[in-house]
């Protein structure tokens, strides 16, 4: 049976409630927008590059700094712990569209499959041992267990450089877009898109989340090639999150970026 935690819920009710309002109530300016589109931008690769390429599922590699680092900038978007991302996040690989999938629209349905799985308390606990090659680092299992600090000192940082305006757009209303972005590619990159590869799921690739999500929207291409640091097959996919890797890679931060499985036609 589903069953949910106040504690869980309130502050994600309370920034969808601070989000309606800001757009309700105060005006819509070009700093507002750079507030919101930065933040977004910032925080979104934080998610494509940092819980899911780097922790979930080892597609690149990092120094011990830079891997902390890269955690830290995950956990600004709200998204609980690294460890706790991508121990879900493996076993929904493990499991995909079964009926063991922790998220699948096939299964359970759109609003489980986007945000249910996530507020409800079955989910708050995840088997350590999927993620022991991370968490034998302790300053991953203190971010991991202290998930809230990055996300709370980024929004103090947000207020203190750029007053209210850039905590209600740089914070408030960007976290929710950057929530749902996300959240799409458990609900609809499930459902919606064209299938290039059997995949023994329903994984499809979309246009138009690839475009809100820096690359992950060509799902039906990552679940062929999970490992793989690139997501977008095509030239034309467009993969914003590799592209940043690949820069990174040139200054030495990243390395040894997986390259995407060999189709053998």
């Amino acid at each position: 049976m589903r069953s949910y935690r106040f504690g869980l819920i309130l502050p994600f009710l309370l920034l969808h409630v601070g989000a309606v309002l800001v757009f309700g109530f105060t005006r819509w300016t070009s700093a507002a927008m750079l507030w919101l589109v930065g933040s977004y931008v910032l925080r979104m690769f934080g998610v494509t590059a940092g819980y899911h390429r780097y922790f979930s599922h080892r597609s690149y590699r990092m120094g011990r700094a830079a891997q902390f680092a890269m955690a830290v900038l995950a956990q600004t978007s709200g998204q609980k712990g690294i460890l706790w991302w991508a121990a879900h996040h493996r076993k929904h690989h493990r499991h995909s569209d079964g009926d063991e999938d922790l998220h699948s629209p096939i299964k359970q349905g759109f609003w489980w499959s986007h945000v249910g799985w996530v507020i409800s308390n079955q989910n708050d606990d995840y088997d350590p041992t999927s993620t022991a090659d991370f968490a034998k680092y302790p300053e991953l299992r203190w971010l991991d267990r202290h998930h809230w600090v990055p996300t709370a000192a980024y929004a103090t940082a947000l207020f203190l450089i750029g007053g209210m305006q850039a905590l209600l757009w740089g914070y408030v209303v960007s976290t929710v877009v950057l929530y749902h972005c996300t959240f799409s590619i458990n609900s609809l990159a499930h459902v919606w898109g064209s299938r290039r590869f059997v995949t023994g799921d329903g994984s499809r690739n979309n246009f138009w989340l690839a475009l809100i999500t820096f690359g992950e929207g060509w799902h039906n291409n990552h679940h062929f090639s999970a490992g793989s640091c690139r997501q977008g097959y095509c030239w034309w996919e467009v993969d914003l999150t590799y592209y940043l890797l690949r820069a990174l890679s040139l200054l030495g931060i990243t390395r040894d970026l997986r390259p995407f499985r060999k189709v053998i036609s």
